[in-house]
């Protein structure tokens, strides 16, 4: 049976409850997403595992249940193994090392979204196009500025990527942007 983004919305929507989580996967999509075009790989898979990846957090929220439980619902569903795969790499305690591009850019992308949404929410505007990789740099060295956020995390996955961190970044943020709406970051004027 043939998985497609709106089986992993289903999925999302059916798991989690909490608005935040959910535009929390939709920017680890949109930036899948925009590196999957980048290295000319399927944008549709990279898409959706992005999409999935945290949907078991709600119910789950230690590791390594997270996302070890999630793996199971997901065979339990019948998803592809590579898909699983993927999603329990971006989390160090599986012990599933990530072996593919797929693997490090969703690695590399998922505390990184978490820092660009908290940036663009404390500008006054709260729309991430507002927000620049200087702005982001800024706040990135102030450790007490999104606590939670695993910075050391960022770079090891840049650097996996091949990537300098100030390029990866940018490349996330403006992968967000072109997403501002979905994400609910373009700004207080367009919140309906």
């Amino acid at each position: 049976m043939h998985k497609t983004r709106e089986d992993a919305w289903e999925l999302v929507t059916r798991y989690t409850q909490s608005e935040r989580l959910r535009k929390h996967m939709l920017a680890v999509e949109c930036a899948m997403r925009a590196y999957a075009r980048h290295f000319g790989e399927d944008e549709e898979r990279w898409g959706i595992v992005g999409l999935l990846h945290d949907f078991d957090y709600e119910k789950h929220q230690t590791i390594p249940d997270h996302p070890l439980k999630g793996a199971d619902i997901l065979r339990a569903e019948g998803w592809p193994e590579d898909i699983i795969t993927a999603i329990l790499s971006h989390a160090d305690e599986t012990g599933v090392p990530r072996t593919t591009r797929l693997h490090h850019a969703l690695y590399a992308v998922d505390e990184l979204t978490g820092l660009i949404t908290a940036v663009a929410l404390v500008r006054p505007s709260k729309n991430i196009r507002d927000v620049t990789l200087k702005s982001i740099k800024k706040k990135w060295k102030d450790r007490r500025f999104a606590a939670g956020v695993n910075r050391e995390e960022i770079e090891a996955g840049a650097a996996a990527l091949g990537l300098p961190l100030d390029d990866h970044i940018a490349f996330v943020l403006n992968a967000m942007q072109e997403c501002a709406e979905t994400l609910g970051l373009a700004g207080e004027e367009h919140v309906s």
